[in-house]
């Protein structure tokens, strides 16, 4: 086997184009242009995708802000309590707040924000203490 019984693929169509050999076809500069940094061999791997050509960068221009805020504190976490869930957990007339379904457990956290959605039905009537937040599906039982 040498270098003269090497044949292409079947599957490539488009004929190979040979760069650097002689000033016929993309010869002396084989398309790079004249001199600097990208002419280089290798030139790919040694510029980062972040280098602006000496310009200052843009994660250098922009403003440092101090501190750090975790997202789930800027945000209010509302958890969500069906009617089905009430209709089974309480009995009629009982006082809803966020410590009681969270002893009853259909809520993780007494702090967080309580919504009642208007999944399932009762004929039953609670009182609600600090819940404010009801779909609408779910003012009938305020």
């Amino acid at each position: 086997m040498d270098l003269s019984t090497l044949e292409r693929s079947p599957g490539l169509k488009d004929k190979m184009r040979r760069l650097g050999r002689g000033n016929a076809s993309k010869g002396n500069y084989c398309g790079k242009g004249l001199k600097g940094q990208k002419a280089r061999s290798g030139k790919g791997s040694k510029i980062p995708a972040y280098f602006e050509g000496g310009q200052t960068p843009l994660y250098m221009r922009l403003p440092k802000l101090k501190g750090f805020k975790r997202y789930y504190k800027l945000t209010t976490l509302i958890e969500t309590v069906n009617i089905r869930d009430l209709d089974k957990a309480y009995a009629s007339g009982d006082v809803i707040s966020n410590a009681s379904l969270f002893q009853k457990g259909l809520i993780r956290n007494a702090k967080n924000a309580v919504k009642i959605l208007g999944d399932g039905e009762t004929k039953k009537k609670f009182q609600f203490e600090g819940i404010e937040l009801f779909s609408k599906g779910a003012e009938s039982i305020k």
